[in-house]
């Protein structure tokens, strides 16, 4: 027998311990401005049928903030809104990612029993272009089966508070789409109405699930650089933790790394080893929460109050020193190979004492840091996950014996590569080749003109092809050839010329030769910086040219990479790992000469008849130069005169110098 209203009970009892307004949506002819009083429905039908996670997505209310324009784009708006997540499954949800498609401006000011996955995690937060939430402190959620129909455990809702632009009176400002971020799921586009949409994912049957059935926690899963949180001893107030990195990546690296994350519940770290905080700072604590608690407490010694702490390796000094090296993997200067160039430089481990404050002192209670982000200097760039726990991890025994030992806790972080913004990256590209005289140069900002005076030159312009030797010369001493070669080949000189491309690094790809039976590259690196690279690398993505790569010359190079499809790698020789820095001039009136290091790369035509050199064939689709990617110039070379002197030539001559500089360095 049907019970009238039933559906609307058990909603109530759902979220009856959160005291949060459950709206599932209003009537078609309800108005912007929404008040707590708006009749809730019941839910909808699709929920019962829901074998697996379902979402919803419901907007509550909005009212126009300050200031008051007639500007109806410009207009700014207060909104709030509910997101809620439900396991109506047979199997627990483990670190629930919830993306929802925002799509009208929205600045996210505030997320109840969520965190936000993109970015740097902090609000305020432009999420116009959609963003992930993920759970905390509740990341995982269990079934109904297991928790006896307990709502608590099963569901979570999260309360969204933020700004938005561009919207009429009467326009309902939805998102574009909700779905579920864990690997292995499919939502279906999702049911909408005005002020409310639903989607019920599944598992799907494709994806193989890599899970102990035995274990409580998450299966630990693959990513270019993991993060392990191991709580290894806990006390009543603190506990001590040790974080692995490990880089699985062939052309993943970091140079000079800093590792941030955010503590949610004014934790502070006591002490390290094999890693440090660069700033040494008590006062938060002793102004803050901890010195309200802690009463009595030396503060004395204390390394970091930092809610968002920023840790990096020990130099290589310190490996030894007992009080805060001694670490199996620590102290390299902060850097972070690919595992194919070093497995021993591929991970990297420091320890930390960890002080908690009430009600989190007693030693059961733990939680980690959340809002994990590494960066580098010249290398990839990594978007991290939240934390998930995982099975406790393994260690060798201290004393020697035949056994096991395990963490307390164990949490693990994934970090994946993504790719710049345009205009972000670090690095570009330049094309020539023996069929043309000039070279297309990196493209204008290619990394930015944030610290250029774009009075002075147009960041706007294209760049304007370059002389053979103009490469050599820093971007402020190659306007002189530039308009000189664009007046040879009677090409416009604009008023404001293109500003340059602002890297620190720049490569040059040149088509050496090209007949019957293969043709060849010259690969130029220059360094533009005042420090230098040390074991550097260079990825090149080939996709037409790479089943005929041969051999390369003055690097070492080899095209077998896990994972990377049609990616030659190449690296510097043993006693030439430095690409070293820009130096003054042989006068003070002379430039700057960057670093350089060059390569002949040869390539047959056995499988690769009909490639078409001329054509593009014989250029890279994508170059990474110690895991960042470059800039690529937007055109090749076209036919045309060629110089009795090619741009080879010019830069082998000066290639050749600065050899004999790096020798003298080592004698």
């Amino acid at each position: 027998m049907k019970v009238p209203g039933l559906k609307l009970i058990c909603l109530a009892f759902l979220f009856i311990h959160t005291r949060i307004l459950v709206c599932y949506g209003a009537p078609d002819d309800a108005v912007d401005d929404y008040t707590d009083e708006t009749p809730a429905k019941p839910p909808p039908p699709e929920m019962d049928n829901c074998n697996g996670v379902f979402l919803s997505y419901a907007f509550t209310s909005r009212t126009k903030a300050l200031p008051l324009l007639k500007n109806v784009s410009a207009q700014p708006w207060t909104f709030n809104a509910m997101a809620t997540v439900v396991n109506s499954g047979t199997e627990e949800v483990k670190g629930w990612k919830m993306y929802i498609g925002f799509q009208h401006k929205e600045i996210l000011v505030s997320a109840t029993n969520a965190v936000l996955v993109d970015g740097d995690g902090d609000f305020p937060a432009a999420v116009g272009n959609g963003t992930t939430l993920a759970g905390y402190p509740k990341a995982d959620l269990k079934t109904s089966i297991d928790t006896a129909g307990d709502f608590n455990q099963i569901a979570v809702q999260v309360e969204l508070k933020g700004s938005m632009f561009g919207l009429g009176e009467k326009a309902t400002p939805m998102p574009k789409t909700i779905s579920l971020r864990n690997d292995g799921w499919r939502c279906p586009t999702p049911t909408k109405y005005k002020t409310y949409m639903h989607a019920c994912c599944k598992r799907d049957p494709k994806f193989k699930v890599n899970s102990n059935k035995k274990s409580k926690f998450a299966a630990r899963q693959n990513g270019d650089l993991t993060f392990t949180y191991d709580v290894v001893k806990s006390y009543e107030g603190s506990y001590e933790a040790q974080v692995t990195m490990d880089n699985s990546s062939p052309i993943g690296r970091l140079d000079r790394w800093n590792l941030t994350w955010e503590w949610m519940r004014g934790e502070f770290i006591y002490s390290m080893k094999g890693a440090y905080t660069p700033r040494f700072d008590t006062s938060d604590c002793v102004y803050g929460l901890a010195g309200r608690y802690l009463t009595g407490f030396d503060f004395t010694n204390v390394m970091n109050c930092e809610k968002k702490p920023t840790i990096t390796d020990l130099p290589l000094t310190k490996a030894n020193d007992t009080q805060i090296g001694k670490i199996p993997y620590c102290c390299k200067n902060a850097s972070l190979l690919p595992p194919q160039m070093d497995p021993s430089r591929a991970r990297a481990i420091f320890q930390l004492r960890v002080y908690k404050l009430p009600p989190d002192t007693p030693p059961t209670i733990l939680y980690p840091p959340q809002r994990w982000n590494i960066t580098g200097v010249i290398n990839a760039r990594y978007h991290c996950g939240p934390p998930i726990r995982v099975d406790p991890s393994e260690f060798p025994n201290p004393k020697g014996f035949d056994a096991k030992v395990y963490a307390i806790a164990s949490w693990q972080v994934v970090c994946n590569m993504t790719r710049a913004e345009k205009r972000k990256t670090r690095c570009c590209v330049s094309f020539s080749a023996y069929y043309s005289d000039g070279a297309i140069p990196c493209s204008t900002c290619a990394c930015g003109c944030d610290n250029i005076d774009t009075d002075k030159c147009n960041p706007d312009k294209p760049a304007m092809h370059l002389p053979p030797d103009a490469l050599l010369l820093p971007s402020e001493n190659r306007t002189a050839k530039t308009k000189a070669f664009a007046k040879l080949k009677k090409k416009g000189i604009p008023r404001k010329l293109p500003c340059p491309d602002n890297c620190g690094v720049s490569i040059n790809w040149h088509i050496n030769t090209d007949h019957k039976a293969g043709w060849s590259a010259r690969m130029t690196l220059f360094n533009w910086q005042e420090a230098p690279f040390v074991d550097w690398f260079v990825a090149v993505e080939m996709k037409k040219a790479y089943p005929d790569y041969d051999n390369v010359f003055s690097f070492n190079g080899t095209k077998k990479l896990k994972g990377i499809k049609n990616t030659i790698f190449f690296q510097s020789l043993k006693d030439l790992n430095y690409l070293v820095e820009m130096k003054n001039g042989s006068k003070p009136s002379d430039p700057k000469v960057p670093g350089k290091q060059q390569s002949v790369i040869s390539f047959t035509k056995k499988k690769t008849p009909n490639i078409k050199i001329r054509k593009g064939d014989g250029f890279p689709s994508k170059v990474y130069f110690n895991g960042e990617e470059c800039a690529l110039p937007r055109s090749f070379p076209s036919s045309g005169h060629r110089s009795p002197l090619s741009i080879a030539s010019f830069i082998l001559i000066s290639i050749t110098t600065t050899f004999l500089l790096i020798t003298n360095r080592f004698i």
